[in-house]
């Protein structure tokens, strides 16, 4: 009788292992602009390298469907490859023994639906609809399109000064972005090849700790055009595009309803994360540009207010960058209650130094958003007894950044997931007393990708408290608008990609009142792009320049290095006050960080692929 041995594994299977964790990082690192058709190529043969070889569909099938591909990809394919690419994937399909040639297939499938023009290109043109001329990652992910590598490498060598130069030709927010953005640029960094992503916050914001943006002179301005463009909002769209416009040599007048510009990063983000007097280096340095402001102004056709007709007749162009400062209602029994109140009546009134009272009341906050995150940490600060999170979906579901939701768990706050609100329960005098609410299970994946919750069969949960905070999104106060011809849909202004309104000459629109809530560095973009649309309508062509020499690339060896994290106060410190609570860089970690850098603006740019043909 043979003895049974402890299985253990070889060391084959170590380094296939290990393999699959350095493939999972370069999938993480792909950047925009590669040839989907190829890429969803290396897949499949990813697919079928995994198949046990059992079932003919797996075994014959997939390897049929790569042969298909690499003949659209060679240029050897006909319009009638792709219906045999369509009937061999359905078929496969339809006979797989497992998920394994299911979900390959279904991939290829996705793929023809999604980006059939890329199929068609090749087989008419010989050539892919992409660029290969890969864009750097982190550039191309910035909404703003700043030069990331570029002043990367100004930190690096302590250059704080000229780093912010370098970002405000691309963004006048350096200091909001470094403390509050969220980072798209880090995504596809290709550093994560190696180990991680490079700290593009964390180093923007060695930057202006060092180099705060009210101490860096603004650019010299064009030569005056004698143009005057009216700016209806003084928020971060509608600030970068008045500092654009004055920089070109229009002058740009803002119109402001509140007491102090900043839009939501005044009146929607916390002092704890983004000090006011922060904000005010970024507002200054734009203000120095010499942007005309009138604030406490609404635009409308009420007593005291601006006529927005009268605006299109007196200035050459008009930009609306109103944000999204509206409440959106939950849509259940209950929600009139006292006790009741809004993320953007709950921030608003932290923004306008108004704090509402907190103390010793338990709250349960509404969403699973940055602004839920947000709502949840100031209610701790604000001297709630309890502060509780329900949200429908899972944890992981969660929309806000995962450091946003560790940072309130950590605060104190509890996490209630798969919690749908039922209805609010008020007493006699209509005051809240608690939340029902229907417990979910997680269901069917969504179109979005997103696992769909559904009603658990269980009784209703009920969850005491005394205010209830509401942080399920904004919407936009269109109502002037509508009154003077300006076309809506779906609850936002109606504006082509350039920002220019189709029915209204003259008169563009960006930001969060066109594209709904987003993030502080698209509506950043949105100002840039409609800045520069602007010139072009008025008849000129500016330029932004930037004279900052930019340091040569290291051609050292890059070893793998651990990424510095940002440094945060004591949970149980920096929950009892409104003080920022995250530290920046040392001299020490911002070098060793900037080092790690593999400086894409200079190397691995472009790359012709095995004798194929693209377009560059």
């Amino acid at each position: 009788m043979s003895r049974l041995k402890v299985e253990t594994p070889d060391q084959a299977q170590l380094t296939v292992e290990r393999l699959y964790k350095d493939l999972e990082r370069h999938i993480i690192a792909s950047p925009p602009g590669l040839c989907p058709v190829d890429l969803q190529l290396s897949f499949l043969k990813v697919c079928h390298a995994q198949t046990c070889g059992k079932c003919t569909p797996c075994r014959i099938g997939l390897g049929q469907l790569q042969k298909l591909m690499e003949s659209v990809l060679e240029g050897k394919a006909t319009m009638k490859t792709l219906q045999l690419i369509e009937d061999t994937a359905n078929n496969i399909m339809d006979s797989a023994d497992c998920a394994i040639g299911y979900e390959a297939a279904h991939m290829v499938l996705a793929g023809l639906v999604g980006f059939k023009e890329d199929y068609i290109h090749h087989i008419k043109t010989g050539k892919c609809n992409s660029t290969v001329n890969h864009s750097v990652p982190c550039v191309a992910l910035c909404p703003a399109q700043v030069d990331i590598p570029g002043y990367i490498a100004l930190v690096g060598e302590g250059r704080y000064a000229d780093a912010i130069k370098l970002i405000r030709k691309d963004n006048p927010f350096p200091t909001a972005c470094a403390l509050i953005c969220e980072h798209p640029c880090e995504a596809r960094c290709r550093r994560n090849m190696i180990d991680a992503a490079i700290n593009i916050r964390g180093l923007k914001r060695m930057a202006v700790d060092n180099a705060p943006a009210n101490t860096v002179p603004v650019p010299e301005k064009a030569e005056t055009t004698g143009k005057r463009i009216a700016i209806i909002g003084g928020g971060p769209s509608g600030l970068a595009a008045a500092y654009y416009l004055e920089l070109m040599g229009h002058h740009a007048v803002v119109f402001e309803a509140k007491s102090k510009l900043g839009g939501m990063l005044r009146y929607g983000i916390p002092s704890y994360r983004f000090p006011r007097e922060r904000l005010d280096q970024d507002i200054e340095a734009i203000l120095s540009t010499g942007v005309e402001v009138h604030l406490n102004t609404k635009i409308g056709s009420g007593e005291g207010e601006v006529p927005f007709n009268k605006l299109r007749e007196e200035y050459d162009a008009v930009y609306i960058a109103i944000g999204a400062h509206e409440d959106k209602k939950v849509g259940i029994e209950g929600e009139d209650s006292k006790g009741v109140i809004s993320a953007v009546e709950m921030l608003g009134s932290i923004g306008e130094e108004v704090m509402p009272d907190f103390k010793d009341k338990t709250v349960v906050v509404i969403g699973g958003g940055n602004v839920a995150m947000d709502c949840t940490r100031s209610a701790i600060r604000l001297g709630a007894k309890k502060v509780t999170i329900a949200y429908r979906r899972r944890k992981s579901d969660m929309t806000a950044l995962p450091e946003e939701i560790e940072g309130a768990v950590a605060e104190g706050a509890e996490l209630y997931e798969l919690k749908a609100p039922h209805k609010i329960e008020a007493d006699e005098n209509g005051n809240v007393v608690a939340l029902w609410a229907e417990p979910q299970i997680i269901g069917p994946i969504d179109a979005w990708g997103r696992a769909r919750p559904i009603r658990a069969e269980l009784p209703l949960d009920r969850i005491p408290c005394d205010i209830i905070v509401v942080a399920i999104g904004q919407g936009v106060e269109l109502r002037p608008f509508e009154e003077a011809g300006v076309k809506v849909k779906r609850g936002s202004i109606a504006a082509m990609d350039t920002g220019e309104l189709a029915n209204a000459n003259g008169v563009f629109a960006g930001g969060d009142c066109v594209t709904g809530p987003a993030t502080v560095i698209r509506a950043i973009a949105a100002g840039k792009v409609a800045a520069a649309n602007i010139d072009e309508y008025l008849g000129y062509e500016h330029e932004i320049s930037c004279d900052v020499e930019i340091p040569p690339a290291d051609l050292s060896d890059k070893r793998p290095c651990g990424r510095i994290q940002m440094k945060e106060k004591e949970a149980g410190e920096r929950k009892n006050n409104f003080e920022e609570f995250e530290c920046g860089m040392t001299v020490q970690e911002a070098c060793q960080e900037a080092g790690r850098c593999l400086r894409c603006d200079k190397f691995g740019l472009s790359a012709l692929k095995g004798g194929r043909t693209f377009k560059w």
